[in-house]
């Protein structure tokens, strides 16, 4: 089921591919899928072709495709888009035994923009074709000819071990796209390329245009996707290797080919949105004590530390570059995972997902940006993550990645340490000061005393008129009581960690206070 702040975070209106303009009729198709969309003629097809064509699709002028639809169709409210259902029966692969299925999505409303969806078998791929009549469009009145509208996306569902299908991932709008692991609500999205993000010359969506699903085997458990993107600035050839399961992986390889210099560009990209919590000063009157499908950014550095990251929603735009080399691994996590929290019996922000990355190879110098932008609403993703790397991309140049995406509860390495499980500001002993309470969770803290626990705390600019330590051997916390004083600046970065026998005990703590 689409939830309308879902629909509302992708809209972006982009360009992609063209497609015919005549639906053929079933006999003129030839071939059709077992659940019955149509099958154009096969073209040979290897991987390599999807990098041939991105190379040369970087050679020549970015030309936008129009992303006409018809007036019906464009002109929709979320109602009557919502309301555009596959029939039963329709979902691909669905009767075929290979552990997924695929359902094209509709273009209308906001998802404008169409791509090519082809499926691959046996070095031959065949483009899906649209068909109306696999579609209920509840009240429309839609006419009988109305071309082929081609689709949006597409939803990739999993087949469960009691029968059916889940929803196990979604591509749709710009190169977007998001999964979740099992028994967990859609939330975080990520990207398959961010170009100029929060940058002063504006925001460049690269697009997904084409795309090449290999067909399943019930064996392997895994899907393919093979995908051509573009946009101004580069084209891109990827390949997203999906592998359900308690945590869903998606690895991503990728071979970008810049028409032009890029010296702003993003690599495994995230958002989400955080609308209220325990930290910053934007307080809604919303019933719901928190709002938001993340706690923070975690990151394991190249050299080792590991360091937390709260996020939360500001007054004024906020960008913060975690500066690092051959970094092991970065993401967004939901930490608190308490209903009582949130107090949302339709959303379940306590059940969205985790989204850890994992590079493949050695990354060079760059860093994690965070972008925390102010927001009055929960359709908008205002939190966005992504590694920048120092060096631009020469225009001519090829560049290939790879990483790994665990779409999770709970990342794959947890730190031997205490970690940091709520974080919450307030005001001071004065108007002028910020009060902060930070809590440690983790046996690293088992078994010690205040004498033996050092807490290690700056920030810059400002001063820490007061610090407190309170420790539970109970539940194997730290709790950090301490005040700011920001000496009249309108900023301050904050440090913690936990040290014992000179050594940490926790991760590092970081956070921004802002006036």
């Amino acid at each position: 089921m689409i939830r309308r702040r879902e629909v509302l975070k992708l809209a972006l209106g982009l360009p992609a591919a063209g497609l015919g303009s005549v639906v053929p009729t079933r006999a003129a198709l030839g071939e059709a899928t077992s659940a019955g969309f149509g099958l154009g003629e096969p073209a040979p097809f290897g991987p390599a072709m999807v990098t041939e064509r991105a190379r040369a699709l970087a050679k020549q002028a970015y030309k936008p495709v129009p992303a006409d639809i018809p007036d019906i169709f464009r002109n929709l409210g979320y109602e009557q888009y919502v309301g555009i259902r596959h029939r039963p029966g329709t979902a691909i692969w669905a009767q075929d035994g290979v552990g997924f299925a695929l359902e094209p999505l509709h273009r209308g409303f906001i998802f404008s923009t169409p791509i090519q969806i082809h499926l691959v078998s046996q070095g031959e791929a065949r483009r899906v074709l649209y068909d109306p009549s696999l579609y209920d469009f509840g009240q429309l009145a839609v006419p009988p000819q109305i071309g082929d509208m081609g689709f949006s996306g597409f939803r990739v569902l999993a087949q469960r071990e009691a029968g059916g299908f889940a929803e196990l991932a979604t591509f749709q709008g710009a190169s977007f796209f998001r999964a979740v692991a099992r028994g967990q609500n859609p939330g975080t999205m990520a990207r398959a390329m961010s170009i100029k993000t929060a940058d002063a010359r504006g925001e460049e969506f690269p697009a997904i245009r084409t795309v090449w699903i290999e067909r399943p085997t019930l064996a392997e458990n895994r899907l393919v996707i093979h995908a051509l993107i573009d946009s101004e600035s580069l084209t891109g050839a990827y390949r997203f290797t999906l592998r359900p399961g308690e945590v869903t992986l998606i690895d991503t390889e990728c071979t970008l080919f810049p028409r032009a210099a890029v010296d702003s560009y993003g690599l495994a990209t995230m958002s989400a949105t955080v609308v209220s919590g325990p930290l910053g000063l934007r307080r809604c009157t919303d019933l719901r004590p928190t709002v938001a499908e993340i706690s923070g950014v975690q990151m394991l550095t190249g050299k080792g530390e590991w360091i937390w990251r709260p996020v939360a929603n500001r007054e004024t735009l906020q960008i913060s570059t975690f500066v690092d080399e051959k970094p092991r691994g970065f993401g967004f996590l939901q930490r608190d995972r308490a209903f009582e929290h949130y107090q949302d019996d339709d959303q379940h922000w306590e059940a969205r997902p985790s989204l850890w990355i994992e590079p493949i190879g050695e990354w060079a110098a760059g860093g994690v940006q965070l972008v925390e932008i102010p927001s009055d609403s929960e359709v908008n993703d205002n939190i966005i993550a992504f590694w920048k790397p120092r060096e631009p991309l020469a225009a001519g140049s090829e560049t290939s990645v790879a990483y790994r995406q665990f779409w999770c509860w709970n990342p794959p390495e947890r730190p031997d340490l205490a970690v940091a499980v709520f974080s919450r500001e307030g005001r001071g002993a004065s108007a002028k000061r910020r009060r902060f309470v930070v809590e440690f969770n983790g046996d690293a803290l088992a078994g010690l005393t205040n004498a033996d626990v050092v807490p290690k705390l700056s920030a810059t600019p400002g001063s820490i008129p007061s610090l407190r330590l309170f420790l539970s051997k109970e539940r194997k916390s730290c709790r950090v009581l301490f005040e700011l004083d920001p000496e009249g600046e309108s900023f301050s970065e904050l440090r913690l960690v936990i040290e014992a026998a000179g050594k940490p005990i926790s991760e590092t703590w970081l956070y921004r206070w802002t006036a």
